[in-house]
């Protein structure tokens, strides 16, 4: 690990997107620098000739390091500008792209899938009681198909007339459609269909005029022949102790599940985008995609699935599939969506902290890289820094009132004294006498308080609240009730 790190001093560079280096704070400087060690082990340990990864934090690359060369017969390293296959983070991409047509009333995600494909129509379905498989199917491999990795990785380059001519004769089922989650580059190659009927335009024209030009990705595209000359990363398997370089693949119909290539500075710019719409919020739209369909992408649609914890000290997680992405949630890093890409000679992984407004991502020129772990580690070490906290949702006038009311109550010592913010059913679930009981006690214990820290909650009707008091701290546990005037329909003290 020492020599590939001295190895790759002179052709790794750190690079900022926007904004000077200096407004990144002390913490979040002394968290990137952990991250470098991390992919050089990859890089070793796998014999990738090249890798890129960032980190986008608020809005911008707030950090991107560079590894090895993007072509080992001229060394040419690899850059920010280097443009790497993404493989099957295109998906992402594609979904955003049924979504604007969706919003545009030109899809209809419940419908059957053959009034947009006509070619489906004939396909004989597993069981004569199987639903008919729909746009939504589609986009969230539902549809009843194989998994088809090493398979679908090869037909990149079907030219669109053949992929009619494929479906038209018939496809076999795994299963009905609609009863399980079956990860499926066939069934992403018909989302594409789906996008290139609904709009009359061949889907990577679509895209690219719906989002990439938008976004400013001047350097993204399905095209292999209009990539920058002198920027395409070769991709390469290692094999027998050397990189042996593997065929380009594309352009064809099967790019929709994983043709698009990018470069980091460019991918930056989507991540920035997809994580500014969160969290939910007033304000102008900006025209590309309303902020709640991009919302919708990491919405589970799909069966839930348990991993189990690969390393000891880790935790389980859930994953399900939403649109183009999978969400996840563990106790490292909460709740977060990602997606990863693996093609003959390429690798690539992103995950998102939406809420946190964090997200990371690699791509190598490595066949089947599985960047995918080294990238987790990287988002695990910048939670675990401190430096990158969940972003804070401004409290609700409701839960400030009730704050109020609270604190009158342990001043009164009286939970009467705010009546008037009582849900109807707090009383019943427990009466006065004996909460005002509870009171004392924490009173005699902890003495006078004064209002309430700055409440933080990731929503607008519950929270904990947290009063300094003489002798420590009053936490007071708030739900409020669905009433207008607000009400609190939960109240518990402890200290």
């Amino acid at each position: 690990m020492r020599a590939i790190l001295k190895t790759m001093a002179g052709l790794a560079t750190a690079l900022a997107l926007t904004g000077p280096a200096a407004a990144q704070t002390q913490a979040q400087t002394a968290a990137f620098a952990t991250l470098d060690p991390l992919f050089a082990k990859f890089m070793d340990e796998r014999h990738a000739p090249g890798l890129v990864y960032g980190v986008v934090v608020d809005g911008k690359l707030a950090y991107v390091r560079t590894f090895g060369v993007q072509d080992t017969a001229t060394k040419a390293p690899v850059t920010a500008d280097t443009v790497f296959r993404i493989a099957s983070m295109s998906k992402n991409f594609t979904a955003l792209a049924a979504l604007k047509l969706r919003d545009e009333g030109k899809l209809r995600f419940d419908a059957p899938a053959e009034t947009v494909i006509p070619e489906l129509a004939k396909l004989k379905y597993p069981t004569t009681d199987s639903p008919r498989i729909t746009v939504r199917d589609l986009l969230t491999h539902s549809a009843g198909f194989v998994t088809d990795d090493p398979w679908g990785d090869r037909q990149l380059a079907m030219p669109e007339a053949d992929f009619s001519s494929f479906v038209a004769a018939g496809v076999p089922f795994s299963r009905a459609p609609g009863m399980a989650y079956e990860y499926s580059n066939f069934g992403y190659a018909l989302a594409g269909r789906l996008v290139t009927n609904a709009s009359g335009v061949n889907y990577a024209d679509y895209v690219e005029a719906s989002f990439l030009k938008p976004l400013g990705m001047a350097s993204t595209g399905y095209d292999l022949k209009r990539a920058p000359a002198g920027r395409r990363a070769v991709g390469y398997r290692w094999q027998d102790g050397a990189w042996v370089e593997e065929p380009a693949l594309g352009p064809g119909a099967f790019g929709a599940m994983g043709g698009l290539m990018t470069t980091a500075n460019d991918y930056a710019r989507y991540m920035a985008w997809e994580l500014a719409a969160w969290p939910p919020r007033d304000g102008p739209e900006d025209g590309i995609l309303r902020r709640s369909s991009i919302r919708e992408i990491m919405r589970p649609q799909t069966f839930a699935i348990a991993q189990r914890r690969a390393d000891p000290a880790g935790c389980d997680r859930t994953a399900s599939y939403g649109m183009g992405t999978i969400p996840f949630s563990d106790c490292l890093l909460g709740f977060h969506f990602g997606h990863s890409g693996g093609l003959p000679g390429y690798g690539s992984n992103v995950i998102m902290l939406p809420t946190r407004g964090v997200g990371v991502f690699a791509f190598s020129n490595l066949t089947y890289a599985p960047v995918s772990g080294v990238v987790r580690e990287a988002a695990v070490a910048l939670v675990n820094s401190g430096a990158f906290p969940v972003r804070a949702t401004p409290p609700s006038a409701g839960l400030q009132a009730m704050a109020a009311a609270v604190q009158r109550m342990y001043a009164a010592g009286d939970v009467l004294a705010a009546r008037e913010s009582l849900a109807m059913n707090v009383l019943l679930d427990r009466d006065a006498p004996r909460r005002n009981a509870q009171i004392a006690e924490l009173k005699a214990k902890l003495g006078a308080c004064n209002a309430a820290e700055p409440i933080q909650s990731d929503n607008a009707m519950s929270a904990m609240l947290s009063f300094p008091c003489e002798r420590g701290m009053l936490r007071v546990r708030v739900i409020l009730a669905p009433t207008t005037p607000a009400s609190l329909q939960t109240v518990e003290f402890s200290s």
